[in-house]
């Protein structure tokens, strides 16, 4: 297992931001990055519960950490925040820093198949598996037996996707603006084109079905789970430039919810509110909340 080494730190609400790196076996041997906050009553003693952040298309394990606004709530609630990196980094595939919707900053939270992608890209692994594994031998405080996850965007899909892959390891699941039907939509066809060894459909043919286990919507659709034991928050402002050009498309995750009886979910639109940080750092507070009841029960 390999150890985290010390990038940086900075001391801010009630504990301490760190940024660590670590070889990282799921992204191929590359060096991984990402941002710790832990509360400093966190102890191997009294270990707090951890919440990670997924962020966006272009961004990095700074953007949440540094925008998103969500770590003075945090500190108050004695809850640890992750931060993860978007993508490998420095993979050297061709034509990885070409589109920023694809490659660099554009992981989508998945294990890719096609040969190309298939080496590096796996942030599916380094995220659910890999990354929780080193942070546990590195003794930090953490205790993953109260673990959530939460995300932005193209980070939004993933912490749904993830959640929804995965309910039995985490305890609440929230996004905002996310992209909750991707096999459907502009950014997700563009992806799963790519990532996936599976080429794309004819214009008006349904999706893949390989498609559809990265699409939140479907995964919403088809859950076993129990009616009301999906906890799920998921916000959206009604001025998002995304929303507009159908990207995000909310209304199929609330219609999948509604269809399939799944009334702990809860999507919501914010009227006048963009796709940027303002948005997200506006509502971070109550999405730290919304994870505190769940992992302080």
């Amino acid at each position: 297992m390999p150890l985290l080494e010390k990038v940086s730190s900075n001391r801010v609400s009630t504990g301490t931001l760190t940024k660590y790196k670590f070889p990282s076996a799921a992204l191929g041997g590359l060096s991984a990055q990402c941002n710790v906050f832990v509360p400093a009553a966190a102890s191997r003693a009294a270990p707090v519960p951890v919440l990670f952040y997924l962020a966006g298309l272009t961004c990095n394990e700074d953007t949440g950490a540094q925008k998103g606004g969500f770590l003075n709530t945090a500190g108050e609630e004695g809850i640890a925040v992750v931060f993860p990196d978007t993508s490998p980094r420095g993979a050297g595939v061709d034509g990885e820093d070409d589109d920023w919707q694809l490659g660099t900053g554009a992981g989508f939270y998945m294990n890719a198949t096609d040969p190309k992608w298939a080496k590096h890209y796996n942030m599916y692994d380094h995220v659910v598996k890999e990354l929780p594994a080193v942070l546990k031998v590195a003794e930090l405080g953490l205790d993953f037996s109260r673990w959530s996850v939460f995300g932005h965007s193209m980070g939004g899909h993933g912490a749904l996707t993830i959640y929804l892959k995965t309910p039995e390891l985490f305890r609440s699941c929230s996004a905002f603006a996310a992209a909750s039907n991707p096999s459907r939509t502009p950014w997700g066809i563009n992806a799963f084109t790519n990532y996936l060894a599976v080429p794309a459909p004819a214009p008006g043919a349904p999706p893949p079905a390989e498609w559809l286990t990265h699409d939140a919507t479907h995964l919403l659709s088809s859950s076993r789970a129990d009616a009301g034991a999906l906890r799920i928050l998921s916000d959206y402002g009604g001025a998002d430039q995304f929303l507009a050009n159908g990207q995000l498309e909310p209304a199929a995750l609330e219609a999948a919810a509604r269809d399939s009886g799944h009334n702990g979910v809860r999507v919501r639109v914010h009227h006048g509110f963009d796709h940027s940080y303002y948005f997200v750092s506006t509502f971070a507070p109550e999405h730290v909340r919304f994870h505190a009841q769940f992992l302080k029960a």
